[in-house]
């Protein structure tokens, strides 16, 4: 392979692939060369103590600086490396805290020879500074992995750009790194669960009542790898929680999606379909994760993997009931908040050209509604009242995936007062042999924070299962909206949904319009220019201000007016230096030993409210915005990225700007050895869709690490929800994923919309009954589950001439 043939910046796996000496012409071997270095020993006095061979000694820190008697190389230069040696150098000199990592926090002197190439290994030039350093060490362990020993490393893979560094990480590596299978191959990866902490414990795979195929496949699979005494269990036709409790004792896999078919000879042949993981502890397919993912995974070409996702979820919805938390067995009273018709629409748009797209679509946005029909709205989820939806899991006592001491200073009063042990009240509440309403009621809140997403946060604390949150009625008016556009653009208006009837986009349209309307009584506050989580139950709004406010946007359930309050409003009090932080200080509440930090508060940001804010703001016209929210964002990352060894987080500070913190939890992503394997799942699709908002001069300035104040100052940047200059004039391109920008794309004024609402009262009932009577009939259908057209909360046909 000639030299000029491997590309700088190629994946590891091609890039080390072959011997290095057929990379580098010119480079003989034929004498060995110890890489060992030996430094001079200074002593207390000052005096210069003997040399020790073959022992690294410590190194003066007074470092000369780059000049211009510097040796100059004409061609790009490249660096010979015997890992082993480099390895235990490096390490040994610039690794002063022993955590296998080269970053700012490390004491070293931040400088090392390398042998060049070009000299067969017999001169050196200087690699220095923690990012190049850090480099180094992460291409020698990747280089590692591709069964190398010795190889040659070009000096621009080590000072590469840091924006294209993480980007192209992200891409080649990282997303390769989360991908798991539940086959024959991967099944003992999957199976792995950091969650369960009991000793000896088998693997589980539960597989659905109604999927022979799956548990035929599974069946074999077990049978096959009889060392890893895989047990293979068939859920019951009628998943109830009485029977999730059974097993919260029995940790295991639920099956998902697979491509069967059978061979000429009638065998089964069963593929499962490889998925994303979000990484660390989180070895399964999540809920909303996955929606954040697919995001990154279409903006880097990954739509095959996109798609398998969503076909999971259908999975899920079709033998689970919902989409899930994730697939665990723990998790099957629980969903997460609700993305599937967003998700299919974008992997539909990125699909190839196919015949079979549009069933493809179909069983997507089937699922969809059944979902919408069977989870979100009903009980225990649905306000009949508002119209609108809560997290209400329907899961029984305490969560069993904690860790086992999760919940001893909750359960401790009780304890307490029965005069018995933590952990034999524990026991007692999980046999159903003491009955405490007071606890059940908490753990309903706390399943139901989980099933949000946000766990934990003061903002849902005690009271989730209560609560009409803004996120989650957002979400639901975007089903609608995108259901009722579905079903005009891709099916003629109507859909045979395989509930049972014939669904139209005239009724969706409807839909939206009631939970529109409900949200604008209840969730939305004039006078502080928000919107808030409405209590269905004390009914009235939360005090707490949160980011998911700009959820709005993201759905275009606001009015021009609103969004214009909310970007100001919301600007003041959520972005801060690094990003949007997800709630205010004050809504928080003081910090002490008795009430510690959630990671769902100030002054944590989350890159799921990164993206929803960009988009939002870009759909409502405030380009400027978005990017200036996708430039604080991709800062923090880039600047952690650089100084701490190619760290990609799950979550950082961004009041302070750091990853680096003690929280509930933790911070996943952070704990790896010499080289990041995988980041973290949606930070990684933070990243790859944060810089489809930048201009290229933004770009740029990221590359060099301009901090984002300094850049807004130096560019005349309004830091505020003013924009610097019109949504026309901003420099192109738009996102890849956004169809438009511009004012909402969904408005309550939208013609179709507008004339669908006219009609509502003033043409006479073809059936002669009154308007009342049709009304009080249309209510109850829709409780029921029908249709919305004449639902007595829309108001009266004159309602709407003003619009």
């Amino acid at each position: 392979m000639d030299q000029h043939q491997v590309d700088v910046h190629a994946p590891p796996d091609e890039y080390y692939s072959g011997s290095p000496a057929l990379r580098t012409p010119g480079v003989h071997r034929s004498r060995s060369r110890n890489y060992q270095r030996t430094y001079p020993k200074y002593s207390q006095f000052g005096g210069e103590e003997e040399a020790v061979p073959g022992r690294l000694l410590p190194r003066r820190r007074s470092v000369r600086r780059r000049a211009s008697i510097d040796e100059k190389a004409t061609q790009p230069r490249r660096f010979l490396v015997d890992i082993d040696t480099v390895e235990k150098i490096i390490l040994e000199q610039e690794d002063t805290n022993g955590d296998y990592q080269i970053t700012v926090e490390d004491s070293g002197p931040k400088m090392l020879k390398v042998p060049t190439a070009s000299s067969g290994g017999f001169r050196t030039f200087e690699v220095r500074g923690t990012y190049m350093l850090s480099n180094l060490l992460q291409e020698m362990a990747l280089a590692r992995d591709c069964g190398m020993n010795q190889v040659v490393i070009d000096e621009e893979r080590l000072n590469e750009n840091p924006v294209n560094r993480l980007s192209r990480m992200i891409r080649t590596t990282f997303w390769n790194g989360l991908v798991r299978c539940m086959d024959e191959g991967g099944i003992q990866a999957i199976c792995a669960d950091p969650k369960n902490t009991r000793a000896g414990a088998r693997p589980i795979i539960y597989v659905p009542h109604g999927d022979a195929a799956a548990y035929e496949y599974y069946r074999g699979v077990a049978r096959d790898l009889r060392d890893l005494r895989i047990k293979v269990v068939r859920l019951p036709r009628e998943i109830t929680p009485q029977y999730v409790k059974s097993i919260n004792d029995e940790f295991g896999v639920l099956a998902l999606a697979a491509d069967v078919s059978h061979d000429a000879g009638g065998r089964l042949v069963y593929r499962p379909l490889p998925f994303v993981v979000p990484g660390g502890r989180f070895n399964e397919q999540y809920g909303w994760d996955s929606y954040f993912e697919a995001l990154g995974l279409l903006v880097d070409g990954r739509w095959q993997l996109a798609k398998n996702m969503v076909d999971n979820f259908v999975y899920e919805i079709k033998h689970y009931g919902k989409i899930l938390n994730a697939n665990r067995s723990y998790y099957l009273t629980r969903s997460q908040p609700p993305f599937l018709t967003d998700m299919a629409l974008k992997v539909y748009e990125a699909l190839p050209p196919s015949d079979g797209n549009a069933a493809w679509l179909r069983a997507a946005l089937d699922a969809a509604i059944t979902e919408y029909f069977g989870v979100w709205m009903v009980a225990p989820r649905l306000d009949a009242r508002t119209g609108l939806s809560c997290y209400h899991p329907t899961g029984i006592g305490m969560p069993p995936e904690t860790e086992s001491t999760h919940f001893d200073h909750t359960v401790q009063p009780y304890a307490e007062r029965l005069g018995v042990s933590v952990d034999a009240f524990k026991r007692m509440y999980a046999r159903d042999e003491i009955h405490e309403p007071e606890l059940d009621e908490y753990f309903v809140h706390d399943r139901a924070v989980r099933e949000s997403g946000h766990d934990t946060s003061y903002r849902l604390e005690r009271r989730c299962a209560n609560l009409a949150t803004v996120d989650l009625n957002c979400l639901l008016y975007k089903y609608e909206v995108d259901l009722a556009d579905a079903l005009d653009e891709h099916f003629g208006g109507t859909f045979a949904w395989s509930g049972g009837r014939e669904l139209t986009a005239a009724e969706w349209r409807m839909r939206a319009e009631v939970r529109r309307q409900s949200m604008d009584t209840h969730l939305w506050n004039e006078r502080k220019g928000l919107y808030f989580d409405y209590d269905v139950k004390l009914q009235e709004q939360s005090v707490y201000e949160s980011v998911t406010a700009f959820w709005a946007l993201w759905a275009g359930c606001a009015t021009p007016a609103q969004a214009r309050r909310l970007v100001d409003e919301g600007c003041r009090k959520f972005e801060v230096r690094g990003g949007l932080v997800s709630g205010t200080e004050e809504s928080r509440g003081k910090i002490s030993l008795l009430r510690p930090n959630r990671q769902w508060d100030f002054p944590f940001g989350w890159p799921p409210h990164q993206i929803m804010a960009w988009y939002g703001m870009y759909n409502y016209g405030f380009v400027d915005v978005a990017r200036r929210f996708a430039y604080r964002w991709l800062f923090t990352i880039t600047q952690a990225f650089v100084d701490f060894n190619g760290v990609v987080p799950e979550k950082f500070d961004v009041v302070n700007m750091t990853h680096r913190f003690q929280v509930e939890y933790g911070n996943v992503g952070v704990d790896f050895k010499k080289v990041p394997r995988e980041g973290f799942g949606w930070m990684n699709a933070s990243y790859q869709v944060g810089l489809t908002y930048l201009t290229s001069h933004m770009r740029r300035a990221l590359g060099t690490l301009t901090p984002p104040d300094v850049f807004f100052q130096k560019s005349n940047w309004k830091t505020d929800g003013t924009p610097s200059h019109s949504p026309t004039s901003t420099p192109n391109p738009v996102p890849v994923f956004i169809s438009e920008a511009g004012t909402p794309r969904y408005r309550p004024q939208s013609n179709a919309l507008h004339a669908a609402l006219r009609g509502l009262g003033s043409k006479p009932d073809a059936r002669g009954l009154s308007a009342d009577a049709r009304k009080r009939q249309q209510q109850l259908a829709l409780a029921a589950g029908g249709s919305p057209e004449d639902d007595a909360r829309v108001g009266d046909a004159s309602n709407y001439h003003n619009l």
